[in-house]
């Protein structure tokens, strides 16, 4: 048998692990806390969702997005699609700055997982404005900071199983 043969042989399918780190980031989401510290509350299902983009190309990709966005508008009971086209737009926006690289080492992924809350915020921010929904930018930077901090957290739970 080649070597390639068998390293391919050897790499393990990361469905359970995506499985699983949607059901833990979902009871991540929910869990109740302090109305003081749910402002700091990272967005750890679009950190999820980033991730499996990131690095499970083949596995994950718009439809996994918007799925996971459906799921999150669920959870939050937040309006049908606002997390899911939020999500979609940064996938594709993930997709374009990545498309060259051969390589992703983690610095980049840490810059494009805060440049993805910053849009993701502001997104939510300019749809609940339209809609008439009361959103204050100033209440709601907390999780950048949170996200900033917990994408290490994230990236070397779940980089066993990245490509």
């Amino acid at each position: 048998m080649p070597i390639a043969r068998l390293n391919y042989e050897k790499r393990k399918d990361p469905l359970w692990m995506i499985i699983i780190s949607i059901l833990i980031g979902s009871v991540l989401l929910i869990y109740p806390i302090s109305y003081e510290a749910a402002g700091w509350r990272p967005p750890i299902m679009m950190m999820i969702m980033l991730f499996w983009i990131l690095y499970q190309p083949v596995w994950c990709g718009v439809w996994f997005a918007f799925a996971m966005g459906i799921f999150t508008d669920l959870l939050l009971d937040a309006p049908l699609g606002l997390n899911a086209l939020s999500f979609v737009f940064i996938t594709f926006g993930t997709r374009y700055f990545i498309r060259e690289r051969r390589i992703l080492t983690f610095g980049n992924s840490w810059v494009i997982a805060i440049l993805a809350i910053i849009a993701h915020l502001l997104f939510l921010w300019i749809s609940q404005t339209i809609s008439g929904t009361h959103f204050s930018i100033a209440r709601h930077w907390q999780p950048i900071l949170t996200t900033t901090l917990g994408w290490p957290v994230v990236y070397y739970c779940l980089h066993k199983w990245r490509i």
